[in-house]
C-alpha cells in the first residue's frame, strides 16, 4: 500500500529520529512509504492539524504519487482525521492507529489478541466515522435496533458491550497469572524481565540466554506476547525465571499500556529488570527515557535495573561491566548477536540474585547503622535506575 508520511516539528524532542521511526512503523504495518512531508508549526491546527496550505501540499502529493494512505506521526482528534479524509479523499491514519494495527497483526496468543482488540475498540469508539457493520453481523443485524435507536447509538452500545466482555475475560486471565506467580513465589524462583525500546534486541538476547527460539525479526514490535523460560545459571543460584516482554516506543498509545497491563504484570513483579539498549542507536539516551516513562506508568519504576548495552559489535564497544556508587552492577556491555559479553551478563544476574532485594539489603545494613541519637552518616543503598 503506497503511503505518504507526515511529520510536523513542534520543537520538542528529536524530530528526525521520530520521523525515521514512523517510516519503520509504516513498513512494519505493511505499507510502502513513497514520500515524507514535513513542516514546522507552533501548535496544531484545530481543524486539519497541519493547516490549509500544508493540507493542499499533501493533497497534491496524493495525486502525483498515487498515494493510497496518509500516515501522521502524531495523534489526531476524530474531527481532524475526518476533515483530512474529506479533503484528501484517501484514508488517514494517526500514529496511535498505526501502532494498534501493527499490534493486531503481531498478536499470537489468545490473551494478546484480546488485549489488542480492547485497545482498538477503546480508540475507535471515539471516532465512529464509518458504520460498524462487522459488529452488526456478529449480532445478527435484523431486529437488533431498539425503538428509535440511531445507527450511531447502536454502534456505541455494541462497542460498549464488547469492551465490557473483553475486560471481564482479561480480568480472569489476570487472576490466573496471579495464581501462577504465587506458585512461582513459593518455589522461590528469582525472576528476571527483559524490557527495552522496540528493536533493541531483547528477543535475540532472550534466545541467546535461554535457547528458547522466540521469533526474532528486524522490525518494530516483533514480540508482543510475554514468553517465560526457566534458565539454569550456576550452582550458587540454580534456576531463574526469565521473561521477554513487548517493546516500548515513544508516545506508546495510552490504550495499549492500559490494555497490556496483564502482560506487563510480569515486569512489575520481577526481581530485576534487564533494560536492553541498542548501543548503536544515536538516540539511545532518549529511548532509555521513553522506556523508563512507561515503566513509571505501569508501576514498575521501583524494580532494580541492569542496563544491558546491546549490539556492541555495531557500536564499536568491548564487553565490560560497570558498577554504581552502591557497588551493584549498573551496566553490562554485550552483543546478543555474536555472544560477546554474555558470560558477564549471566554473572551479573547471578550476583543480583544472591544479593537479594534492595529492601532486604537496606534492612540488614540498617542494623549496623547508629540509632537516631548517634552521629549522622550517609548511606547509598538505592539500586541503579
Amino acid at each position: 500500500m503506497r503511503a505518504a508520511l507526515v511529520g510536523i516539528d513542534f520543537g520538542a524532542g528529536d524530530f528526525h529520529a521520530s520521523v525515521d521511526e514512523l517510516s519503520l512503523l509504516a513498513r512494519s504495518a505493511g505499507a510502502e512509504p513513497i514520500t515524507t512531508i514535513t513542516g514546522k508549526r507552533q501548535a496544531p491546527d484545530a481543524a486539519l492539524f497541519v493547516g490549509s496550505g500544508k493540507a493542499d501540499e499533501i493533497g497534491q502529493a496524493v495525486q502525483d504519487e498515487k498515494i493510497e494512505i496518509v500516515i501522521f506521526n502524531h495523534a489526531l482528534s476524530p474531527a481532524q482525521q475526518r476533515n483530512l479524509e474529506r479533503r484528501l479523499n484517501v484514508r488517514v491514519l494517526d500514529r496511535t492507529s498505526l501502532i494498534l494495527d501493527i499490534f493486531a497483526q503481531r498478536a499470537q496468543s489468545h490473551e494478546g489478541k484480546l488485549q489488542v482488540e480492547l485497545a482498538q475498540l477503546q480508540h475507535l469508539s471515539t471516532r465512529l466515522i464509518r458504520g460498524w457493520t462487522h459488529l452488526e453481523r456478529q449480532k445478527g443485524g435484523i431486529g437488533l435496533r431498539g425503538p428509535g435507536e440511531t445507527q450511531l447509538e447502536t454502534d456505541r452500545r455494541l462497542i460498549g458491550e464488547r469492551v465490557r466482555m473483553l475486560r471481564e475475560r482479561l480480568k480472569k486471565l489476570r487472576k490466573q497469572h496471579e495464581t501462577q506467580r504465587r506458585s512461582r513465589g513459593r518455589n522461590q524462583a528469582f525472576s528476571v524481565s527483559l524490557v527495552g525500546y522496540t528493536n533493541a534486541g531483547k528477543s535475540t538476547l532472550f534466545n541467546a540466554l535461554t535457547k528458547a527460539g522466540v521469533y526474532v525479526a528486524n522490525q518494530l514490535f516483533a514480540t508482543l506476547d510475554t514468553t517465560s523460560r526457566r534458565v539454569y545459571l550456576n550452582e550458587e543460584v540454580g534456576t531463574v525465571v526469565m521473561s521477554d516482554t513487548v517493546g516500548f516506543v515513544r508516545e506508546l498509545p495510552h490504550q495499549l499500556v492500559a490494555a497490556f497491563r496483564a502482560t506487563l504484570e510480569e515486569t512489575i513483579r520481577a526481581d530485576v529488570l534487564l533494560h536492553v539498549v541498542d548501543a548503536s542507536s544515536p538516540v539511545r539516551m532518549e529511548q532509555i527515557e521513553q522506556v523508563n516513562a512507561v515503566l513509571h506508568e505501569i508501576g514498575a519504576d521501583h524494580v532494580p535495573q541492569i542496563l544491558v548495552w546491546n549490539k556492541i559489535d555495531a557500536a564499536g564497544h568491548e564487553p565490560a561491566v560497570e558498577r554504581g556508587e552502591d557497588g551493584r552492577i549498573s551496566r553490562v556491555f554485550v552483543s546478543a548477536h555474536t555472544g560477546a559479553g554474555l558470560d558477564l551478563l549471566r554473572a551479573a544476574i547471578s550476583e543480583a540474585a544472591q544479593a537479594g532485594p534492595i529492601e532486604e539489603q537496606e534492612e540488614q545494613d540498617a542494623r549496623f547503622l547508629p540509632d537516631a541519637n548517634g552521629p549522622a552518616q550517609d548511606s547509598h543503598h538505592a539500586g541503579p535506575r
